[in-house]
């Protein structure tokens, strides 16, 4: 089948849901399925992808992310665009925006099915990052009303304003059996079948054939997300001064917060703070591999927690700071701090650097590598897919 996925951000740019399109596609088209993804124009140098459409876009703030203007225009643009690709058989809309208007845009002119996976906490993720959050929330739900022409009232939440989206969708998943369940109890959509993100199964096995290396001769912690106020990375390095653990800790990532992370990781005083930037995937990983801990500090805003789970697969237990994550681990395997504050993730440091130098700390045994490779996750997402198809046939749509 050819299955054409709409993204509010190209997938050559820094983010979790960037990564998961990456793998997704590559192991569709490994399976025998064609891909196309539709996204605003990258702003960085990269290699031109023709099965990456690149829609008219201009810049979002001063990163390398953009943003696109849905309507009759850019409508055109994508149907040229993707007459030279072929007949569609579902599209795939895994975003929130702009790239979500415009791919229900797509499937309502071409009377196709839609699946649309949530990788995102609205509610707490627009109060997070923009000011006036409100003002801003309002401000995408009338635009939502406007450019998908509905006959109802303008989203002034979050909830209500996903719910509009999937009254026109066929199949609705999301990647964690926590966020499946909120957007249930939240009236988005029912059932939210869960399909997470996975990990490349090549690079996976890769690092799990090399033999352990043990724990490092000093405790060596990673910290990995964009460098943003939700993802709480000040707030982290702000506890390991609290905490003066002796540690080797290494931040990857990029944003807004990196010249104060900079500026915070030259003065501590035991710990010796790296910030490494982006790095490309299979690095990553082996870096995750190599780690004695995975640090995650935000709160209530992730859906899945995508480096904690690939991180648990190659071995590496994880020091959490959101109960819904480990919700979905095995007990066990994880330090989870008691409360959000910056003083109990300090003790909790403190508590993890001690059990990673005495062995005692918590491991990853009970956690199967192989629920997490992304060829499992595709075939969970193929057969949603067909679901979708088959739902749609069964309304009795026109063919496109």
């Amino acid at each position: 089948m050819h299955c054409v996925i709409f993204v509010d951000q190209h997938p050559d740019t820094l983010g979790g849901m960037q990564t998961s399109v990456r793998l997704q596609r590559r192991f569709l088209e490994l399976s025998g399925h064609k891909v196309t993804i539709v996204s605003p124009r990258c702003r960085g140098a990269h290699a031109q992808d023709p099965a990456v459409i690149e829609l008219p876009s201009m810049p979002l703030g001063p990163g390398e992310y953009s943003l696109c203007i849905p309507g009759k225009s850019t409508d055109k643009v994508l149907a040229k665009a993707l007459a030279a690709r072929g007949h569609a058989d579902v599209v795939h809309v895994q975003a929130d925006f702009w790239g979500a208007v415009i791919g229900y845009r797509f499937a309502e002119a071409r009377h196709l099915p839609v699946v649309h996976t949530m990788h995102n906490r609205l509610d707490v993720g627009i109060a997070a990052t923009m000011p006036f959050p409100g003002m801003v929330q309002r401000g995408f739900g009338l635009a939502q009303k406007i450019f998908l022409h509905t006959d109802r009232p303008a989203a002034v939440d979050a909830w209500t304003y996903l719910a509009r989206f999937t009254d026109n969708a066929e199949c609705v998943t999301a990647p964690s059996s926590h966020f499946a369940k909120l957007l249930q109890r939240e009236g988005v959509f029912n059932p939210v079948d869960v399909v997470p993100n996975g990990m490349d199964d090549t690079i996976a096995a890769e690092l799990l054939s090399q033999p352990p290396q043990g724990p490092n001769p000093r405790p060596r912690l990673a910290w990995v997300g964009r460098f943003s106020p939700e993802k709480r990375l000040l707030p982290f390095l702000d506890a390991v001064a609290m905490a003066d653990i002796d540690a080797d800790i290494h931040v990857f990532g990029d944003g807004a917060d990196r010249a104060k992370a900079e500026a915070k990781a030259k003065e501590m005083n035991n710990a010796t703070v790296h910030v490494r930037g982006k790095v490309p995937y299979r690095q990553m990983l082996g870096e995750l591999r190599r780690a004695d801990a995975l640090v995650q500090t935000s709160q209530g805003f992730e859906t899945q927690g995508m480096t904690v789970f690939e991180a648990a697969a190659l071995g590496t237990p994880s020091l959490l700071s959101d109960r819904n994550i480990a919700q979905d681990l095995p007990r066990g395997g994880y330090w989870l701090t008691r409360d959000d504050s910056i003083q109990t993730l300090a003790k909790t440091l403190d508590h993890c650097v001690a059990q990673i130098k005495d062995g005692s700390g918590p491991d990853t045994a009970s956690f199967d590598p192989e629920s997490f490779l992304q060829s499992r996750q595709t075939e969970l997402m193929v057969k949603v897919y067909e679901a979708a198809i088959k739902e749609s046939g069964a309304r009795a749509r026109p063919g496109n």
